[in-house]
């Protein structure tokens, strides 16, 4: 069966498909986390199918008026109501905000399909929510669904999850990218700042930028490979910032931990707030260590990549991107950092090579992505008929 008849809908016409995105209002912006971005990057993939009309954002939020750190009108893409999408569109995409049970009722009653799309480790953050008492993230509120879609990563540890309380087989979608929105905030950098690697330095400078507020995302592994890097050969660091790390610095177990570490009693590292990776890398960094459970994925990888710096990760989906450490193998993260710092310079032509042929598998631009999305939609309409 060819594409055209495999992405053929059951329709006469394209559809107008939505997106829901949490406003908030003044200072909110597109680099709080990485789901704002992904909404936005979903609607302008969806302008690129011969299968959709229209892609809207859906106002899921608090106030009416987006903040201009969205980018919205940037890219000249419309946020709707929930009243006018009841009207306008014929799929609905709950990414950003959870959409209201009875709303999503009603919509599907009139006929429109509604995915809710899941683009966060919801098992492990569900978990540690209800066992630490913490304000809860998605809820299973009882709203039926045409379709759950979900990326790679979670594939592994989400899919029974969803599929068992949501009672919607899951349909993993491709993880999306493209630098133009990135470019647009590079461009804003101060006089004097440039994002992108810059080779020739006699110490590095090493970032860490892990959220640290929740169990798939932390600073501990990174901070120990770069412990493990420094006690073999110290004159490799000039400093080592920990990023987002302000609310644990005064918690008993992390000041623990952090003072048994030499890059800490030495005076080499330094915590740091929350900050957009264009400028702290532009200013500050020259490598960055990270590390993720069940959360492979993430566009920190991609901004990294595509500014040249060197990326010590265990991610399994950047294939020769960056320098990969299995697991939590701190060792071999460490022997991969120092590797970085002796060879990167050298290698960093075949470097950003390999990081452009990464970079356009997961673009927006990619006909296999598009083609993907369409295939998902496409599915919405042949699970009714059976």
């Amino acid at each position: 069966m060819s594409d055209r008849e495999t992405n053929r809908l059951p329709v006469s016409r394209q559809l107008v498909v939505g997106v829901s995105l949490f406003v908030k209002g003044a200072g909110q912006s597109l680099w709080e986390n990485g789901i704002f971005q992904n909404c936005l990057l979903l609607v302008m993939l969806l302008r690129r199918s011969s299968l959709v009309a229209e892609a809207v954002m859906i106002n899921g939020g608090t106030t009416s008026t987006p903040a201009s750190e969205l980018m919205l009108d940037e890219w000249d893409i419309a946020l709707v109501s929930p009243e006018t999408a009841m009207a306008r569109c014929d799929v609905v995409i709950e990414m950003s905000a959870q959409l209201d049970v009875a709303w999503i009722s009603a919509f599907r009653e009139r006929g429109g399909k509604v995915v809710t799309m899941r683009v966060g480790n919801d098992y492990v953050i569900d978990i540690e929510r209800a066992m630490f008492n913490k304000p809860p993230g998605f809820l299973f509120s009882g709203a039926t669904y045409d379709g759950v879609w979900t990326i790679p990563e979670f594939e592994h540890s989400c899919r029974s999850y969803f599929e068992t309380t949501l009672r919607t087989p899951v349909t993993i979608v491709p993880h999306i990218w493209h630098p133009m929105i990135f470019d647009k905030a590079c461009a804003t950098l101060a006089q004097g700042l440039r994002y992108g690697y810059r080779p020739g330095r006699a110490r590095w400078r090493v970032a860490i930028f892990e959220p640290n507020i929740c169990m798939v995302k932390t600073s501990v592994m990174p901070m120990l490979i770069t412990e493990l890097a420094y006690r073999a050969h110290p004159s490799f660091l000039e400093n080592l910032l920990v990023c987002n790390t302000l609310h644990l610095k005064d918690h008993a177990t992390f000041v623990h931990f952090a003072q048994r570490l030499d890059v800490v009693s030495h005076g080499i590292a330094s915590f740091q707030g929350r900050f957009a990776v264009y400028e702290f890398m532009a200013a500050y960094g020259d490598a960055v260590v990270s590390h993720s459970w069940e959360n492979a994925q993430n566009y920190l990888y991609y901004e990294l990549l595509y500014g040249g710096y060197p990326l010590v990760h265990n991610s399994p989906y950047l294939g020769k991107c960056g320098y990969f450490y299995p697991e939590f193998e701190g060792e071999e993260g460490a022997r991969k950092l120092l590797e970085a710092f002796n060879t990167h310079d050298e290698n960093l032509d075949a470097y950003r090579c390999h990081a452009k042929q990464l970079l356009d598998s997961v673009s927006i631009e990619n006909p296999a992505n598009v083609q993907a999305y369409d295939s998902a939609l496409v599915a919405l309409y042949g699970a009714a008929e059976r």
